[in-house]
């Protein structure tokens, strides 16, 4: 019999690019028609959904999560696809709040198994599979919307097979160049290859040649444009640890009062994004209510994107695994904890650039430790120190795993000491369990402190 374990154990045997080292961003490694090909097997699950995709360098899973909640607040069934996951695979694939169960997991993965095992020539890799494998459950759960955020790049992602009502572009940063290119332009063309012809297309504050070649393939594409900044504003009122009450305008109404539990200014930048988009739905006769709009924004939770998981002693848990997303984590820390003495807990994947994470974190901190997390991909600890050790300032420790790193940075804290940790989403998993904490955490757990959540 097909099990839960069976299940994870396929899916982790395919070819897997979230893991490996070395592979060639082409039209071999990354196929569309290989993908059109194992839907077609499956009957074509993506024709008959309503579809808002998201792509982007930094804040493409916060925006995602920002959009189905909303539209969850306004009683419509919503499907969200994310990636990657932090504790169980399960995260990727939701419908509202809730994960997709193991049994149904077991179901849908058996079913495209065996339609695979049928076929020789068919190899998909292990994205696909899951994305085909989120199209088939929203397809058979029959949701109002589904939100999907794209993997990798956009124009030969997985996820790029479907026609969306609405697409969102988030700010683009350098990040997988090896793969998207060396120029903010390449990397833009391959995040613009989303947008489809007459679609509505929202996009986030970029760089002047970035959103030059947005508004180019908006044009080639006949799609209409808005960005944040331009036809959508947004105004900061105030901010705190537990979170923060902004103002967003878009081209048809007004929000003058509304709180985000995630914290740093990027998140309102992601979720006037989100906003934006969501309004456009009217052009598709999907109307989203104010109240939705605001209660929507206030229920968000999402892990390891800022997180205090302690606050005694504090401590932050963030999955910045970029330069963009590291500058917006210093800026974040420098508003809110000027006075702390950082602790930074670091680790870094192979093909991230670590001088630009680097440069951003480590003149914060006043101690950095080093670390590996589990992953064949993750820099070995003396390979990012020599790198980096020219912008730390303070000693630099070498540790051999998570776990040894969080007891190391608990031995010495007090109340002057911040502890942070950040570098990728497999160290962010990894923080989260070993504090035997939740996925669905937010920003005002942990008050009974890491030291008794931690078993060492």
């Amino acid at each position: 019999m097909f099990s839960y374990a069976d299940a994870l154990s396929y899916v982790n045997s395919l070819i897997n690019y979230e893991k490996k080292k070395d592979y060639s961003y082409d039209g071999q490694s990354f196929n569309l028609e290989r993908m059109n090909h194992l839907l077609t097997l499956l009957g074509r699950p993506h024709q008959g959904l309503e579809v808002i995709q998201v792509a982007g360098t930094k804040g493409k899973g916060s925006t995602a999560v920002i959009t189905s909640s909303i539209l969850t607040a306004a009683n419509l069934k919503v499907g969200l696809y994310t990636s990657p996951h932090l504790l169980t695979p399960r995260e990727r694939i939701r419908i509202g709040s809730s994960l997709i169960r193991e049994e149904e997991f077991v179901y849908f993965l058996g079913k495209i198994k065996s339609k695979v095992e049928a076929t020789s020539y068919l190899e998909p890799t292990f994205f696909e599979v899951y994305t085909a494998l989120a199209l088939l459950y929203f397809s058979q759960q029959k949701v109002d919307l589904a939100v999907l955020e794209v993997g990798l790049g956009g124009r030969l992602d997985a996820t790029n097979v479907v026609r969306p009502l609405v697409g969102i572009i988030t700010q683009i940063s350098f990040d997988h160049m090896d793969e998207l290119g060396y120029d903010l332009a390449s990397i833009a063309r391959e995040k613009a290859g989303i947008i489809k012809e007459e679609i509505d297309v929202v996009s986030s504050p970029q760089e002047d040649i970035a959103s030059s070649v947005i508004e180019k393939v908006c044009r080639e594409r006949k799609a209409r444009l808005y960005q944040v900044g331009k036809e959508i504003n947004f105004r900061l009122l105030d901010a705190s640890l537990d979170g923060q009450r902004f103002q967003v305008q878009t081209t048809t109404r007004d929000y003058p009062c509304l709180f985000l539990h995630l914290m740093g200014q990027h998140q309102i930048i992601n979720a006037a994004t989100a906003i934006g988009a969501v309004d456009l739905l009217r052009s598709s006769r999907i109307f989203i209510p104010r109240k939705a709009v605001v209660e929507g924004v206030r229920k968000v939770r999402w892990p390891a994107r800022i997180q205090v998981i302690s606050r005694d002693p504090l401590l932050i848990v963030d999955c910045a695994h970029n330069g963009a997303s590291a500058l917006a984590l210093s800026k974040c820390l420098q508003e809110f904890f000027p006075e702390k003495r950082i602790i930074l807990i670091l680790a870094i994947l192979q093909n991230k650039d670590v001088k630009e994470i680097g440069r951003a974190l480590f003149p914060l901190a006043e101690r950095v430790i080093l670390t590996k997390s589990d992953s064949p991909r993750s820099m070995e600890p003396e390979e990012i120190k020599t790198i980096l050790s020219e912008y730390c300032p303070g000693k630099i420790i070498i540790t051999k795993n998570t776990r040894e790193a969080m007891k190391y940075s608990l031995g010495l804290t007090n109340r002057e000491n911040l502890i942070c940790f950040a570098g990728s989403f497999y160290l962010a998993g990894e923080v989260l369990a070993l504090l035997n904490k939740s996925a669905k955490l937010g920003p005002k757990t942990g008050e009974r402190g890491a030291k008794s959540c931690l078993r060492v």
